[in-house]
């Protein structure tokens, strides 16, 4: 009669526990975009991380779809050691107006393809990075994805972020362009934008870490009334 409440106790504890562990093992394994030096107007180097999911297929290919409503008219691609990179260059009808005339076509798309032995393996990761411009006047870029696995399978990171909903379960990469003009190799104000990007990447992990605490010592506490409880009965009891 006492041992099964402690057993359905350390029970939910332990799913407790697991739940949350996993939710901050997911929020850490988007698709994500990101860049030192993009800001409207001008060029950046736009680097994908790109975490494998999988417990057992390896990441074999990134397909990235780049705008074509405010079109990057100069796209290059950095090479990654073991990997192919391709691009798909789409015709704009009509064309748009860039700072050195008329634009006809842009490139929409590009795919990096794993070589023999190169995809990212399970617990691995990988980057990606193109330089692009002139990036669009705007606050951000959503740059849609798609991540191959070698067992066919495919993440489609292509759902809208909305203010104010929760982020759905296949969110599209966002790029945040910083505002204020184009930032110098040695500019301060693009390394502290970086430095509080990576202190609100801290400060998420951070709070996932705290509400896991919590949740644990509120189990313990429970556990603890619980004991007393039970032995103050069989103490009545006898």
């Amino acid at each position: 009669m006492i041992v099964r409440p402690y057993r359905a106790a350390l029970a939910l504890l332990a799913a407790t526990v697991a739940v949350l562990a996993l939710g901050i093992g997911t929020a850490s394994a988007h698709v994500s975009v990101s860049s030192t030096d993009a800001v409207p107007g001008g060029f950046g180097e736009l680097t994908f991380r790109v975490p494998n999911e999988s417990g057992t297929a390896s990441t074999v290919s990134l397909r990235v779809q780049l705008p074509t409503d405010t079109p990057l008219a100069f796209v290059s691609v950095k090479p990654v050691p073991g990997w192919t990179a391709t691009t798909t260059t789409t015709p704009l009808d009509p064309p748009v107006e860039g700072e050195s005339g008329q634009i006809s076509e842009a490139v929409s798309e590009v795919l990096w393809t794993a070589g023999p032995g190169a995809g990212i393996a399970p617990g691995q990761y990988q980057t990606f990075s193109i330089s692009a411009g002139p990036l669009p006047d705007a606050e951000s870029l959503t740059l849609p994805a798609l991540q191959g696995y070698d067992d066919g399978t495919e993440a489609a990171w292509i759902e809208p972020t909305v203010d104010g909903q929760p982020e759905p379960d296949r969110p599209a990469p966002v790029l945040t362009l910083a505002v204020g003009g184009p930032a110098q190799p040695t500019d301060t104000a693009t390394a502290g934008s970086a430095s509080a990007s990576a202190s609100s990447d801290d400060g998420s992990s951070g709070l996932a870490v705290t509400a896991l605490v919590l949740a644990v010592i509120a189990l313990l506490a429970g556990l603890a009334a619980l004991g007393l409880a039970l032995t103050a009965r069989r103490r009545t009891s006898v």
